[in-house]
């Protein structure tokens, strides 16, 4: 007699629900991984070597040097222009190198800058912590909308005056030094 169910050759016969008896149904376990699962390890190991390249590249990327080495390229690429007879290629190969660079510049950078921003959030969060007469319902409002962030804002701005912010405001604060 044929399997109820076949979907093509005799390795993958899979029975239908209805001629597997109810009682010799396997029981269901989830699988457990272990801590030190070789995925997580990996994954960590391709973060930190991201991160790594990442604050390397947009370190030098911001250097006398890149600059150079980015003026040199198009310099290039201008003097080769009459050879090339200023041509589609000639100008599509400047285009899709500064377009592919650009794109993965954002991703390393942006990585960078993650990064920075919350080690300076974490230095601000203990700085609050640290001294006696600052409000500790400043820690951690990073996290909240920008218009909650703008309603704070303006209530800095009634407690020290109405002035310029920038001014008068920045010259209170810091005579309460």
């Amino acid at each position: 007699m044929p399997a109820p169910f076949c979907i093509s050759g005799p390795a993958a016969v899979v029975p239908s629900p209805e001629a597997i008896p109810s009682g010799d149904l396997p029981p269901v376990t989830t699988p457990t991984f272990p801590a030190s699962n070789r995925f997580i390890d990996r994954e960590e190991r391709m973060g930190k070597l991201f991160e790594s390249f990442a604050q390397g590249v947009a370190g030098w990327a911001g250097r006398p040097p890149a600059f150079v080495l980015a003026f040199a390229v198009v310099l290039v690429w201008a003097v080769t222009g009459p050879l090339f007879a200023w041509s589609d290629t000639w100008q599509l190969v400047i285009n899709t190198g500064t377009t592919i660079v650009t794109f993965l510049m954002v991703f390393l950078i942006q990585n960078a800058q993650n990064r920075d921003a919350a080690a300076i959030q974490a230095k601000l969060d203990e700085l609050i912590r640290a001294v006696s007469d600052a409000r500790n319902a400043f820690i951690g409002i990073e996290h909240l909308r920008e218009a909650e962030l703008e309603e704070i804002r303006q209530k800095l701005e009634q407690e020290f005056g109405r002035e310029d912010p920038r001014q008068e405001g920045m010259g209170r604060v810091i005579r309460r030094l």
